[in-house]
């Protein structure tokens, strides 16, 4: 255990063979509590489930084509692009610092104390606001599937009053399955993730299948931008369809959170941050190509409001209809599981260094299970509770889970920003870097974290433009245009009060 918290400026280590996980575990400062029970498929599934790309791209598609038309396709590689960086400034750092707690570690290695709290602390708000939006997308899934899974009223839309009361119970349920499961230990979880995984995968080859072999155009569709939204420039429409990627490619870190639970996670978690996202951006450039080539109108409504789901019921029988949204069912559930799990893990490993309240229980760990109950317990509570929020104002819970995206960006800029400065230091030194790298991989590992840094830089500036279009179409709620930009604030002034309050409680 480290009380005082992870090490600011602590020297890198090499990556280390299989065999010395605890060895090194423990020159990082901390000892072996949880059950290193994943292996590397379970350590990518973790990552993959997070993003999952099956649930998020047949979610979000309506942004990218409302905004975008069918030119929205190449917001998926720009973003792509830039999230790879920042993937491989954190597949690196997870070579040398295999820790829970990943976001947090990093930041509070490479920078001062109070940043790394912050990093962790806001990344903790994005993902436990992930959990409950994941979640209750089980409403848009489960009474498609049958009618019983509309336990209130007969409308399953979350606009309406017994479609938002209903969103809320599935959500619930959700959770609730997805803390049981979590809290049973690590690899009860993974199998339920791997699972998920392959039933993941196995939709999104059916679906991918079935929509090129329905294909009505070609890819030069991907050029038509003859159906952007109106009213607003082409730049500023390619821009705001961007946030449906950008929305998408995060979480991918996932795999490092399980670092302590992973054997040889310095060589494990490095390779499964990559291709888990690079699986992901082929997928989900495959999805949204195959959507747009299928489509039975280009000019359709309902590519805007409801997306993929109008192109499958457009092509297909009810049986295969159904058999898609039985996968995306399972792959949401996997993804709740993955999601809960990152959040636990971060909120333990803050706990373990005693930097945030109740820490003495939130960083106890089950002798039974192996897995941090308390925290587990504590993320799910939080998630279930936040969907109350849907149920009183469904366009503000969609506000409020597109703003803990931002912070979650910012988060990752207190990784790559420190890791930038550090990197400059290292270039400038004579000698070898903490990591061992050469003059020219020095170079050539700046220049990604660079790239990271501005990406994620713009990114973020994306996510908290004030957009009339994007957070008040109808125009009744005027303030609504700064509350990303208001979210954030308040995320970091909450977490500005709390590190007083625990440095404040320690001292005394």
């Amino acid at each position: 255990m480290n009380p005082s918290g992870p090490t600011v400026g602590a020297t890198f280590q090499a990556p280390i063979c299989p065999g010395v996980d605890s060895e090194q575990l423990a020159r990082l400062g901390y000892r072996q509590e949880l059950r290193r029970d994943l292996g590397p498929f379970a350590s990518f599934a973790a990552g993959f489930s997070f993003v999952s790309v099956l649930t998020t791209v047949f979610e979000m598609f309506p942004v990218g084509y409302a905004f975008g038309g069918p030119a929205f396709f190449w917001t998926w590689p720009l973003v792509f692009v830039g999230q790879f960086c920042v993937a491989l400034c954190f597949a690196e750092l997870a070579a040398h610092i295999p820790v829970a707690g990943a976001i947090y570690q990093w930041s509070s290695r490479l920078s001062v104390r109070d940043v790394g709290w912050i990093a962790g602390w806001l990344t903790l708000i994005g993902y436990i606001v992930s959990v409950s939006a994941i979640a209750i997308a089980m409403q848009s899934i489960l009474p498609s599937l049958w009618s019983g899974f509309q336990v209130i009223g007969a409308n399953p839309d979350v606009t309406t009053l017994t479609g938002a009361e209903n969103a809320v119970i599935l959500g619930t349920a959700t959770i609730l399955a997805s803390t049981l499961i979590s809290c049973a230990g690590v690899r009860i979880s993974a199998f339920v993730t791997v699972a998920g995984v392959y039933a993941e995968i196995v939709g999104l080859c059916l679906l991918v299948a079935t929509l090129f072999l329905h294909a009505q155009r070609g890819f030069a569709v991907t050029l038509d931008t003859t159906h952007m939204a109106p009213g607003i420039s082409g730049s500023a429409a390619f821009l705001a369809s961007m946030l449906m990627a950008v929305y998408v490619m995060y979480g991918f870190d996932s795999a490092a959170e399980l670092s302590e639970e992973t054997h040889n996670p310095a060589r494990t978690a490095p390779r499964a941050i990559v291709r888990c996202l690079l699986l992901s951006f082929v997928a989900g450039g495959l999805v949204i190509l195959g959507t747009l080539m299928a489509a039975p109108s280009l000019s359709s409504g309902e590519l805007t409001t409801i997306g993929v789901p109008y192109v499958i019921n457009a092509m297909t029988s009810g049986v295969t209809g159904h058999l898609l949204l039985a996968t995306v069912a399972v792959s949401v559930f996997s993804a709740t599981i993955a999601i809960q799990t990152s959040a636990s893990r971060v909120l333990f490993s803050m706990a373990r260094d005693g930097v945030i309240p109740a820490c003495s229980a939130l960083a106890r760990i089950s002798q039974r299970t192996g897995t941090p109950v308390a925290a587990t317990v504590f993320v799910g509570v939080l998630s279930a509770a936040f969907l109350g929020v849907n149920y009183g104002d469904s366009s503000l819970f969609g506000a409020i889970t597109s703003s803990a995206v931002g912070v979650t960006y910012f988060a990752y800029l207190l990784v790559t920003v420190p890791l930038l400065l550090r990197r400059w230091q290292w270039l400038k030194s004579p000698g070898p870097s903490p990591f061992g790298f050469e003059t020219k991989g020095r170079i050539r590992r700046a220049t990604v974290n660079l790239c990271a840094v501005v990406c994620g830089a713009l990114f973020l500036l994306n996510t908290l433009w004030p957009r009339k279009e994007v957070f008040d179409p109808g125009g009744e709620r005027p303030y609504m245009v700064a509350f990303p930009a208001a979210f954030l604030t308040i995320a970091l002034a909450s977490g500005f009060i709390v590190r007083k309050f625990q440095k404040t409680k320690s001292a005394s």
